[in-house]
């Protein structure tokens, strides 16, 4: 016989495509197991003390199993099989099941604790965006969209609710998912512990464009977020080229008014995403595509071939020019 030094061991090219593809999943900006905030931390470590105890109860089992089958019948009487089958195969199954139990049940209390909260959040989600208001120390309230900002190393309450259907709000690295259903507001408290931006989604399938349901979150300082917070409450500003004018015009005059609210001008609707300073956004229409003009161009003028059933009338019948004068007001509002 010839036995294969396992140094020399080379894995199938599958084999490695596969590994890399596994150890990928773990990072990025949406992997709950690459934790940026205190829930997610929790989380992954429970995740990982889990698979260490399922792995635990599978080599116990497995080895009776191959003691079992490979043993001599007389090498074990039926007592001996009996204590090795009610031993390994339930008593220690259960014991390691009810240790994991008890350890993630422990941590619930400190995940869902609302106790020295220092911003508070509600976020509504609607088919198929978010709708995210922020109240400011002077008590006024800032709407914004699928777009949200907190201050590092602080805990942070969300209050979330749909007045549609089932959605679930997850933003992987920084903690765990909760349902938001209608007609009633559950809480989440998340504490991020690094900055850098992050990738939330809606986790719960609520129609045709569920998986263009997505939302940037950014995590900063708490002097940068104060600023920011203090320039998203201020009115838009006016345009200053001759397009941006001529699309707002536009905006006004075609009734995208009705639906969207541009503070600081005649635009008060209420009914689709606050556009004060959407041009400042780092994503639009959910996550779906890019904050820039031709972006902004493409969704005004063909909104339902870009995310499918969405309520927002796409608005191709406009002349080219009309719809690029638009693009261009609404990439300025910063």
């Amino acid at each position: 016989m010839r036995l294969i030094p396992m140094c020399n061991f080379t894995p199938a090219p599958g084999s490695r495509l596969l590994l890399l593809t596994l150890l990928a999943g773990c990072e990025g900006q949406q992997s709950a197991l690459n934790p940026a905030g205190v829930g997610a931390q929790s989380i992954a470590t429970l995740f990982w003390w889990m698979g260490g105890g399922a792995l635990l109860i599978w080599a116990v089992v497995m080895g009776i199993a191959l003691y079992a089958t490979q043993a001599h019948p007389e090498a074990h009487g039926i007592r001996s099989a009996r204590w090795l089958i009610l031993g390994g195969g339930i008593i220690f199954p259960v014991v390691v099941l009810t240790a994991l139990l008890i350890y993630g049940l422990t941590l619930m209390p400190k995940l869902s604790s609302s106790e020295n909260v220092a911003l508070r959040i509600a976020v509504s989600g609607e088919q198929w965006w978010w709708r995210v208001r922020y109240r400011t120390e002077a008590g006024d309230e800032v709407e914004l969209a699928n777009e949200i900002r907190l201050p590092v190393g602080e805990r942070v309450a969300f209050s979330l609710t749909s007045p549609d259907v089932i959605h679930s709000f997850w933003i992987p690295s920084l903690g765990g998912k909760v349902d938001m259903i209608p007609g009633r507001t559950n809480v989440l408290v998340l504490e991020p512990t690094e900055t850098g931006t992050f990738r939330g989604a809606c986790a719960e399938y609520c129609g045709t464009s569920h998986a263009l349901m997505n939302f940037v979150v950014q995590v900063m300082s708490r002097e940068a977020f104060d600023r920011w917070l203090a320039e998203q409450a201020e009115p838009a500003r006016s345009p200053t080229t001759d397009l941006q004018q001529s699309g707002q015009r536009a905006f006004l005059s075609n009734g995208c008014g009705a639906c969207h609210q541009v503070r600081g001008t005649e635009a008060d609707g209420t009914v689709g995403p606050d556009l004060t300073h959407v041009g400042s956004r780092l994503s639009l229409a959910a996550g779906t595509l890019p904050s820039d003009v031709d972006a902004f161009e493409r969704w005004i003028g063909h909104s339902s071939a870009i995310k499918p059933d969405v309520k927002m009338p796409a608005f191709g019948m406009l002349p080219g020019a009309q719809l690029n004068a638009i693009a261009h007001y609404l990439s300025g509002l910063r």
